[in-house]
């Protein structure tokens, strides 16, 4: 009785999960098998399961995806959704003494997870071949030859193409789109209907519903003049605060943003919301995206004017630093590498979109991208200094880091590329020593027998490390802080800090045979992509890591994928597919762009009007295109079933963070305040699942805005997780969208989900109104429009019936009865389809 109107949502949602079509691995999941599969099967497996193998051991051949769907001798290797009953990961856990792989030495926990989590996937793997086919032999790589491929050469603009309705446009964009729908001889839908219009405006722009009076200001507006309606929406929204909390998560995604290492050890990054917040500010400042980007990657070396710039300037390095990180890895070298690895495919993902980082091991397999290349780059964050984090925690991490100092620099300060510090003497470091064997002399005992000879060779390596001063011992280092000031990092001192990097020493990366670091071969010069240098690329000085040049190279107008690879994401966020509709992946894997002369156009237009990422999003939804309704048409959906052409809006689904945000401000409690840390800054330095229940993450509650919920990995909020949130260990340029019947119940029981609609009944019994005029603003709070009379008689039936139904229940008492009976319908409410889509 209770869930009457929710419970044919609930069925319908059951039913379409159920016949949801198999879809073909999505791009996010490609790049999943290529970084975390491909590399262990190349390194671990190949030798024995591969077509060129001297002898393949037991029939099984693990190169291609046939060859893995195929299995061997003993059958099926694989149940493709099914990690628990295939038997590829029986033998990875070594779970029957005759099937242990990789027989000598078991994969890391975390390696074996990704391989769980890759089958659960559906085995996700983009290599052709046949089971038993020997594999063919590359070709080498030919520079110019790949330049001729569209994505790398630069944008061109050109004129809007002439069109035969020369009414309907507004913009060029309109131009460009209905050239295309007038060649296939088909129109666009009408426009979208007021209410709808500024519902898709206030969601796509800040995040948020638009109130009941914002709505009818809107429609009386646009009854005078829509075009002039919409200018002055979205010019407000623009201004908006909520702006930048909106269009900064968008990007956290790319940057894969989180709070903790995730891995086998889960440890706490207390700093990393300053990062967060360094984007939101960013956004809602319009910063130039060149400007963006340059921080990022540079912005410790870049001039600042006070010690606010240029503590935000090293803030915005974190984007280097954020990144998911096996703390437990015994094998200094190897932790070092693959943290280079992660930041390499951050950086090309994310600012390039191609995946560099596949060329690790060997030459890029797709793309013409070398595996000197990869190397060219690796030698610039090699000549970095990553700083993170981390407590050790009684030593239970391996790899802990010191954070970036923030406020006014101390009259000793860190390395700079104009000054940095002399390597330690051989006196000095005497005294380190002295105070490490007074800290911990069991840990300090290993150094107390080092020659003259071997303590310069101390110094030398470690001079950058060793520029912060001597602290000394006390009950707080006594274990963790001897090997600190042993790193230069010292004891915490309460000051503010960030995650973030800095100039390291100076120096070239080897090529590493498979990627094995005990197998380096040639040195490579510090450098940067050949195939996307279509000039001479800057000159990286040999007394300097490159960093500043990297972020010059990323953001030249030559450069012919940087303002492509931002346009195509911000048409994403609008449209819901992007122009090009692989957003991290410009390269041969992916496709090509739908309409290629619109987005070169608008990515010249993007460049020369400043890099505004404010501007570019106006001249879209300002576009006659962008405000189409989205009424179905047959004859267009039997041309275009996908929507490329544009001759609609097609209906989209509001993101995690949208769904629950809407709850809380039809409620009413939703509190726009921003969050002036983060709840991971409370907890401190913590190690997840020892001492910090994973629950506080995953269930924490607050009325701020999603944007500022704990995002740490393996531990997102229900909410955000059960509606496809990014997978904060990846570059996610564009999410899934899923329907599965997790959904529709977390809709229907979940706590949260209950007290908004308690909240939002309350709000709407409070007010001074009749039966139906209640209905009628319950339904504008939540869905943004008023009721039909149909759906209020209906609604004025239920309550009425459910009232009566509950007075027993509630003793009696009418009043609690009615206001029980409101909360269900304000719970259906929050439960059906159009709460969660834009029209």
């Amino acid at each position: 009785m209770r869930l009457l109107l929710a419970a044919p949502f609930a069925l319908a949602n059951l039913a379409a999960a159920a016949l949801v079509p198999k879809a073909a691995p999505a791009a996010a999941q490609l790049d999943f098998f290529e970084q975390r599969i491909r590399p262990v099967l190349a390194n671990k497996c190949y030798k024995c399961h591969a077509a060129d193998s001297e002898k393949i051991k037991g029939g099984l051949l693990l190169d291609t995806r046939a060859g893995v769907l195929a299995g061997g001798d003993n059958g099926a290797v694989v149940v493709p959704g099914d990690p628990k009953n295939s038997a590829l990961i029986k033998s990875l856990k070594w779970v029957d003494k005759d099937t242990q792989m990789p027989p000598k030495e078991q994969l890391p926990a975390d390696v074996i997870a990704d391989f769980e989590k890759w089958v659960a996937m559906g085995v996700p793997d983009p290599r052709e071949g046949d089971a038993r086919t020997a594999k063919a032999v590359k070709p080498p790589i030919d520079i110019e030859k790949g330049r001729q491929f569209w994505a790398f050469q630069p944008p061109k603009a050109v004129a809007a193409p002439a069109v035969k309705d020369t009414v309907w446009p507004r913009t060029d964009i309109d131009r460009f789109l209905l050239a295309g729908i007038e060649e296939k001889k088909l129109k666009p839908v009408a426009d979208a209907e007021p209410r709808a219009l500024v519902r898709r405006l206030y969601f796509d722009l800040i995040g948020l519903p638009p109130t009941p009076e914002e709505v009818g200001a809107f429609v009386v507006a646009a009854a005078r003049d829509q075009a002039k309606a919409v200018e002055a929406v979205v010019d407000r929204l623009l201004a908006s605060p909520q702006f930048g909390e909106r269009w900064g998560r968008h990007w956290l995604d790319i940057a894969r943003y989180a709070e903790s290492t995730g891995k086998e050890r889960n440890f706490t990054f207390p700093e990393a919301w300053r990062y967060r917040d360094w984007v939101i500010a960013a956004m809602n400042a319009d910063k130039p995206y060149d400007q963006f980007i340059r921080e990022q990657i540079a912005g410790d070396l870049l001039p600042a004017a006070n010690d606010a710039a240029r503590d935000a300037l090293k803030i915005a390095t974190g984007f280097l630093a954020l990144g998911p990180k096996s703390i437990n890895e015994k094998n200094r070298e190897q932790f070092r590498m693959d943290l280079i690895d992660e930041q390499i495919d951050v950086m090309s993902k994310a600012v390039l979109g191609v995946t560099v980082a596949c060329a690790r091991c060997h030459d890029h397999k797709f793309d013409p991208i070398r595996q000197a290349d990869y190397y060219a780059v690796a030698g610039i964050f090699r000549s970095t200094q990553t700083l993170y984090g981390t407590d050790n925690l009684g030593g239970k991490n391996r790899n802990a880091s010191a954070l970036i100092p923030l406020g006014p620099a101390p009259a000793a300060s860190a390395a700079t590329p104009e000054s940095k510090p002399a390597a330690p003497s051989v006196t000095d470091l005497d005294a380190r020593l002295a105070k490490m064997m007074a800290a911990d002399p069991k840990r300090a005992a290993r150094f107390a027998n080092l020659s003259t000879a071997q303590k310069e060779q101390l110094a030398k390596r470690f001079t950058e490390k060793f520029s912060a001063p001597l602290a000394p011992p006390t009950k707080a280092n006594k274990r963790k802080g001897a090997y600190a000031m042993m790193k230069g990092a010292g004891p915490k001192t309460g000051a503010p800090q960030c995650m973030g990097v800095q100039e390291g020493s100076p120096t070239d990366a080897r090529i590493l045979t498979r990627g094995e670091v005990d197998q380096p071969t040639d040195t490579v010069p510090r450098g940067f992509v050949q195939v996307l240098s279509t000039k001479t690329p800057p000159v990286i000085p040999a007394n300097a890591s490159g960093r500043v040049e990297l972020a010059d190279w990323l953001t030249s107008r030559d450069n012919p994928q940087t303002a492509r690879v931002m346009v195509n994401r911000v048409w994403s966020h609008l449209f819901g597919q992007g122009l090009v509709r692989t957003p991290d992946n410009f390269g041969a894997t992916g496709e090509k762009p739908g309409n290629p002369a619109l987005l070169d156009t608008l990515a010249v237009k993007f460049m020369e009007q400043g890099w505004s990422v404010k501007q570019l999003v106006r001249s879209i939804v300002t576009s006659r295109a962008y405000q189409l309704g989205s009424a179905h048409d047959s004859a267009a959906n039997e041309v275009d079933p996908d929507n490329r052409l544009i001759w609609r809006q097609a209906p989209r689904r509001l993101d995690a963070e949208a769904i629950r945000d809407a709850m809380l401000a039809a409620s009413g409690k939703l509190d726009l305040t921003p969050d002036p840390s983060s709840f991971v800054a409370l907890k401190g330095d913590a190690y997840i699942g020892r001492g910090v229940k994973p629950e506080s993450f995953t269930e924490y509650q607050s009325s701020k805005r999603s944007a500022y919920l704990p995002i740490v990995r393996d531990c997102v909020p229900e909410v955000l997780d059960l509606f496809d949130f990014a997978e904060p260990s990846l570059v996610v340029a564009a999410r899934d969208v899923t329907n599965v019947p997790s959904q529709a119940l977390y809709l229907m029981n979940n706590t949260f989900v209950r007290e908004q609609a308690a909240a939002l009944a309350k709000r709407v019994l409070a007010q001074p109104l009749d039966h139906a005029e209640r209905i009628d603003l319950a339904y504008q709070l939540a869905l943004g429009r008023a009721a039909t009379p149909p759906e209020i008689e209906r609604a004025q039936h239920y309550l009425l019936d459910e009232a009566r139904g509950l007075v027993s229940v509630k003793g009696g008492d009418k009043d609690k009865a009615s206001e029980l009976a409101w909360t269900t319908f304000c719970h259906a409410l929050f439960a059906c389809a159009e709460f969660r889509y834009l029209r």
